[in-house]
């Protein structure tokens, strides 16, 4: 169960304190029970229904050799029952409900969700809660739900070339940060889980002081916090493991990769080591990062769909993508399929050109403008729905920022100027820093093509 999120979260005080608007002019109330867990809740009344979600702050990057992928399995495991709710009667209440429910694990956070009508808020809380504390973890329902997650990574990543690629590439990208790590786990690893490894976790991490409680709907502020009182409160903090900084090693040339497996075309990637928010020296820059993200590949009248793929052909597609919003240092990427008889060596050296040429040329004030509306655009529309205002404002808190840096999103997207576009390029776009993988396309068996897997197995 896994999904993008993009945006928003929390921070504040209660118990003996009354609510306050988190900010001036915001619509989110923040709240903090006795035991440490946070609560965010922002009414939307343009319907009668309610995003409830909770977050855990540990995914992948907390994880180690031996255990990769253990925050995904336990995901699994949240929903094969307590004593009071058994397996599967947690999915079933919520159909009943006439909601819907799942979960999905990242690298930095773990989250489980509910959207349903906002009259029934309470009882998804109620079972939230139980499962926060009392998670059975059978025996005989981890064989079978490893089999499950075996199989999930056979047909996500093992049978699907593009991702074989992609988990390769970050392995060989990051040598000492926990993001070289798939969050689904290597398939040794995942063969070696036990029971005791589950219940070592989920003690470990699963406490209302690591939780944050996210909800968005027509609810009142007040009325949601005194439900999560009723039902986590009474849950007591623990100690939690000291999160260690994993900072990556400096790389000392440029890394470069083949992966050959069953495929229909090749593809390249392409990734830079860049900062994110929590880790840049001046704050501007992820967002001229985003901004240089936007002129290379923001529509289709940027550089890279407009020259590469129409004008010049070399390739069939091309995408760059960059996220200020982890816990620790990510890349800027680059990927693309060449053109059916395009020079492999021609593709990546007119993608390389398009990154050194932001560093030659600044970008033009028209160009800029356009491309900081389309960025704020996609952001705007992002939120629109109550699960993605509840996604945003999750994921900001959970990797350790502001909910407040969402609302200050558009303000620092407009505010990068030209230069600082450049800059960015100059300083993070060395070859020496860059990491290139190509999928080789090795002939396809017949009887066992690739997998195109995107959904997730339960």
């Amino acid at each position: 169960m896994k999904q993008k999120a993009l945006l928003l979260c929390l921070a504040l005080l209660l118990f003996g304190t009354g609510p306050a608007l988190a900010g001036s002019g915001s619509d989110v109330f923040e709240y903090e029970l006795d035991n440490g867990m946070k609560v965010l809740v922002r009414p939307d009344t343009r319907a009668p229904v309610v995003s409830s979600m909770v977050w855990y702050r540990v995914g992948a990057s907390h994880e180690h050799g031996g255990i990769t992928g253990v925050s995904h399995a336990l995901e699994h495991m949240m929903f094969k029952g307590t004593e009071a709710h058994p397996a599967g009667e947690f999915s079933r209440i919520i159909a009943e409900l006439g909601g819907r429910e799942n979960a999905f694990t990242s690298r930095d956070y773990t989250a489980y969700f509910q959207q349903l009508a906002a009259r029934h808020l309470d009882r998804a809380l109620e079972l939230e809660a139980d499962r926060m504390q009392n998670l059975t973890l059978p025996e005989d329902a981890f064989v079978q739900e490893m089999r499950v997650v075996r199989e999930e990574r056979r047909l996500r990543t093992e049978d699907n070339p593009n991702a074989l690629t992609r988990e390769h590439f970050n392995a060989t990208a990051w040598l000492n940060s926990p993001y070289g790590m798939p969050v689904i786990g290597w398939m040794v690893d995942i063969d070696e889980y036990t029971v005791a490894d589950m219940r070592d976790w989920y003690e470990r991490w699963y406490a209302p002081n690591n939780a944050l409680l996210v909800v968005v709907g027509d609810v009142d502020p007040d009325h949601v916090h005194e439900m999560a009182k009723a039902h986590f409160g009474d849950i007591p903090a623990q100690a939690l493991p000291q999160v260690k900084s994993r900072t990556e090693a400096r790389q000392l040339g440029e890394r470069r990769i083949t992966v050959k497996a069953p495929a229909r075309v090749p593809q390249l990637l392409m990734g830079y080591k860049v900062p994110v928010l929590l880790t840049a020296e001046a704050s501007w820059e992820p967002y001229a990062l985003l901004v240089a993200s936007g002129v290379l590949d923001g529509g289709e009248s940027a550089r890279i769909p407009r020259e590469l793929e129409r004008e010049r052909e070399l390739v069939a597609s091309a995408r760059v993508s960059y996220t200020p919003f982890s816990r620790l240092d990510n890349l800027f990427m680059v990927s693309a399929t060449p053109s059916s008889d395009a020079d492999r060596d021609e593709v990546e050296q007119a993608l390389i050109e398009a990154l050194e040429r932001l560093k030659d040329e600044p970008v033009s004030a028209s160009e800029l403008e356009r491309v900081k509306a389309q960025v704020v655009a996609r952001d705007v529309y992002r939120r629109d729905s109550i699960q993605g205002q509840a996604m945003q404002l999750g994921m900001l808190e959970s990797v350790g920022l502001s909910w407040e840096e969402g609302e200050r999103f558009a303000e620092r997207v407009r505010a990068v100027t030209a230069e600082q576009v450049q800059e960015v390029a100059r300083r993070y776009f060395d070859p020496d820093q860059r990491t290139v993988a190509w999928l080789d396309p090795q002939p396809i068996d017949p009887d066992d093509p690739p997998s195109n897997f995107e959904g997730h197995l339960r």
